[in-house]
């Protein structure tokens, strides 16, 4: 234990042993937990924050504020050890736990944690590549970019979320999309092995021998913590990597998304992907949002006319392109370090997902237009978006759907509101959560089914386990039976609980 830490650990908690409630240290006491006790059970390089610090300001900083956790104490653990005598500690006590390694998981249920621990897994970063140049063992609080810039730098890739701040395992144990899913499937099909500490801090090396190994896949933040994992790394295929991106206005829409459906469907190849988005930009429309629409292809150094023409008939207002490698991509669609996406700037972050298999334009009409006069009707949701992810699914697709706890494999598309405002009570809360709702109905209208699929790691929180996990009977009883078996009291259950 770093010797700052642990000294003002054990000066406050001894401090703390004997305040009441009603003193003014009480808001720096965190009532229950004896720091010097969880300290010493600790390695060395294992840390603890209390509310006020500089440290537990960094660890509890979240990408939305809206149903935050609530945080006693944040531990830090130095070695994988450490998390599962974190839990023992917290079983111990009748404390709730929660963790976090990036910060992103925006889903409210993870605001039902009072009064608990934290556990930030950022020192658990390591990527370390096998003799034989096929898997990696890759810490437990890793970051995409981490992962990506390692592996790249040794000739290797691996899927990884296409946002670099964000940890791998987080999306992974939800599926994970990623830019390279069309050749090798989610993050969830790179895991060849899971090290995880479960609900009664027990370790298990969960693999294909593991009756968890299929839940991991697609549910795992209901069954246990990653600290460290090994999983499939392949060759790179191609180094190089281009764009192509339209600003489109608001009147291009059914032109727009109905040549998305023609040129780039859920079958475009492996090497092909488009996203486009929603935005307000008044220095080209004051008074509507345009969208902005991004074609992506490996192996080139321009992309491709065929797949660019028919988006140039349509008319953009604007054009960009540019070649470069991989490691461009998530500055290029804006999710890189840097971008806006990385920010953690005291804004709520509200999603509303749903997965479809092609674009209905009466739909995409309908919620341009109800995004439209909401976001400028109320400008504190004016720097929303609207995403539409289109990647690759040859992957994905090879999978079979019965294999693993991801449920939504032969759907094409992912999109979801992004709604963001800054914090300003219950009602703009309220207006916020029913636009995103509002919009998401209008797209399930459209897909003509009565299953809604929801895409876990965005979900808002409000949806079904059904439309989180799928709406087979064996896959619900599946998971019941698991979770029973694995956390009967429920210690994992902040995060698109199973129960």
């Amino acid at each position: 234990m770093e010797i700052v830490a642990a000294m003002a650990s054990w000066g406050l908690s001894s401090t703390c042993q004997n305040v009441p409630g009603s003193s003014w240290l009480g808001a720096l006491c965190p009532r229950g937990i004896d720091t010097s006790d969880l300290s010493s059970r600790l390695s060395s390089a294992a840390q603890v924050y209390l509310p006020g610090s500089d440290g537990y300001a960094r660890a509890t900083t979240r990408w939305s504020n809206l149903d935050a956790p609530g945080v006693k104490v944040t531990v830090v653990p130095g070695v994988e050890e450490d998390v599962a005598e974190i839990v023992k500690y917290a079983n111990g006590k009748n404390l709730p736990f929660l963790v976090q390694s990036g910060g992103h998981g925006a889903i409210t249920t993870v605001g039902k944690m009072q009064d608990g621990i934290e556990i930030w897994m950022n020192q658990l970063s390591s990527v370390n590549i096998s003799d034989d140049g096929n898997t990696a063992v890759v810490g437990g609080g890793t970051l995409s970019k981490t992962v990506t810039d390692t592996l790249w730098a040794a000739g290797k890739q691996t899927v990884t979320g296409g946002c670099e701040c964000t940890s791998i395992f987080g999306p992974g144990l939800g599926g994970g999309h990623g830019f390279l899913q069309g050749r090798h499937g989610l993050i969830s099909d790179q895991f060849v092995s899971l090290n995880m500490v479960l609900a009664d801090g027990t370790t298990q090396t969960v693999d294909e021998n593991s009756d968890l190994w299929w839940a991991v896949r697609g549910a795992g933040h209901n069954f246990g913590i990653v600290t460290s994992a090994t999983v499939k790394i392949h060759d790179i295929q191609h180094r190089d990597w281009a764009y192509t991106s339209f600003v489109f206005t608001g009147d291009k829409v059914e032109d727009l998304y109905d040549t998305i459906n023609k040129h780039l469907p859920g079958t475009q190849p492996v090497d092909v992907l488009n996203y486009s988005f929603f935005f307000n930009y008044p220095d080209i429309d004051p008074t509507k949002p345009v969208i902005m629409f991004y074609i992506l292809q490996e192996g080139v150094t321009a992309v491709d006319p065929t797949y660019t023409a028919p988006f140039q008939k349509l008319g953009p207002v604007a054009t960009d392109a540019a070649g470069g490698s991989y490691t461009d991509l998530p500055a290029w669609t804006g999710n890189g370090n840097e971008s806006p996406p990385c920010q953690k700037a005291g804004l709520v972050n509200l999603r509303f997902p749903i997965d479809v298999e092609s674009y209905n334009i009466a739909a995409q009409r309908k919620v341009y237009d109800l995004f439209a006069s909401a976001t400028q009707q109320n400008t504190a949701l004016n720097n929303s978006l609207f995403l539409f992810e289109g990647y690759s699914t040859q992957g994905v697709r090879a999978v079979p759907e019965e294999t693993t706890a991801y449920p939504f494999r032969s759907d094409s598309l992912l999109l979801s509101p992004l709604i963001t405002y800054a914090p300003a009570g219950s009602d703009l809360d309220e207006a916020a959560a029913k636009l995103g709702n509002d919009l998401r109905q209008i797209l399930h209208e459209g897909t003509g089914r009565s299953e809604l699929h929801t895409y876990v790691n965005y979900a808002f929180g409000d949806e079904k386990r059904e439309n989180w996990y799928g709406y087979e009977t064996w896959r619900q009883e599946r998971l019941l039976a698991l979770k029973n078996k694995y956390d009967p009291k429920r210690k994992f259950s902040f995060y698109a609980p199973i129960a």
